[in-house]
């Protein structure tokens, strides 16, 4: 299952093709990532597709790099600093805030590598929107935080600063409307939060994201050499996923990715439609590298 023909690919590239192999050595971000303590957020569940709307406030899910701001600095989900420019940060008002770091629907791949440079573009930044959804640490339901957060982008007066918009929405058929039509325009689905929640970290359902299909991340853990026409270079990622299950992700790479795929540790998302009996992802397709861990 393994190929060993290996010419295909240059010496700066992965050679780690059999299960449990990791010849490269660690990244400078992945050693970075391990000393930097990372912030505890709050994170989405997927919503069961007959989810009832009512007492949640409705938002569209913004396809980005998530990004936290304590007042003084912007940091990933990681705890890594973003070397955002100084006019981004000094205009951003002096208390925490949570949002995504957003060009465009559909553009993830072009902000991740906007924000990940150590030296910031101007040009490109001034390109950027931080939609902003929540008040960390702030006082009050969830409801009085997100008008309390358009206030604060009101008086902020900064053309980057978005308060993402939140609404209710009256039933189940008029939340599937909604999501119809996000997702008809190119976005990824919507996000629920409950109104009268107050602030907390972790993952539970408090936040929950409703998409046509399924997302989770996985670590790869072996790279499958390819037959045919991928002779040579990246068959399938083998992957382990938060519950310790492992299994193999061959489809939605491109051809630069197989040729220099992701490297063993990497945290990858890919997408999904609903479980086996064995409780393997159904037709689990990558999606993308997963950069804010």
């Amino acid at each position: 299952m393994i190929t060993k023909n290996l010419g295909a690919l240059s010496r700066r590239r992965w050679l780690g093709w059999g299960l449990g192999a990791c010849l490269a050595p660690t990244s400078l971000a992945v050693r970075a990532a391990r000393t930097v303590q990372a912030p505890s957020v709050l994170l989405a569940r997927d919503a069961p597709a007959d989810v009832d709307p009512y007492g949640y406030l409705v938002s569209e899910k913004y396809d980005g790099v998530r990004a936290l701001w304590d007042g003084h600095t912007l940091r990933f989900r990681s705890g890594i600093v973003v070397a955002a420019p100084a006019w981004f940060t000094n205009a951003l008002p002096k208390q925490p805030l949570d949002g995504e770091l957003w060009l465009d629907r559909g553009r993830f791949e072009t902000v991740s590598g906007i924000v990940r440079r150590q030296e910031p573009r101007d040009a490109e930044w001034r390109s950027l929107r931080y939609m902003l959804f929540e008040l960390p640490e702030a006082a009050g339901d969830f409801a009085s935080r997100a008008a309390t957060l358009q206030r604060l982008v009101a008086a902020a007066s900064f053309e980057p600063l978005v308060a993402v918009e939140q609404a209710s929405v009256p039933d189940r058929r008029a939340l599937q409307t909604r999501l119809e039509e996000i997702v008809r325009i190119g976005g990824e689905g919507l996000m629920l939060h409950r109104a009268d929640a107050s602030y907390e970290s972790g993952r539970g359902d408090t936040l929950l994201k409703l998409k046509p299909i399924h997302d989770a991340d996985a670590v790869v853990i072996a790279h499958i050499g390819g037959r045919g026409r991928h002779t040579g270079r990246l068959g399938a990622l083998w992957v382990r996923d938060a519950r310790g299950v492992r299994f193999a992700l061959g489809s939605g790479f491109t051809d630069a990715q197989r040729d220099d795929p992701p490297p063993i540790g990497t945290t990858v998302t890919y997408t999904y439609r609903g479980m086996t009996a064995t409780g393997t992802p159904r037709f689990a397709t990558f999606l993308r590298v997963r950069t804010d861990t």
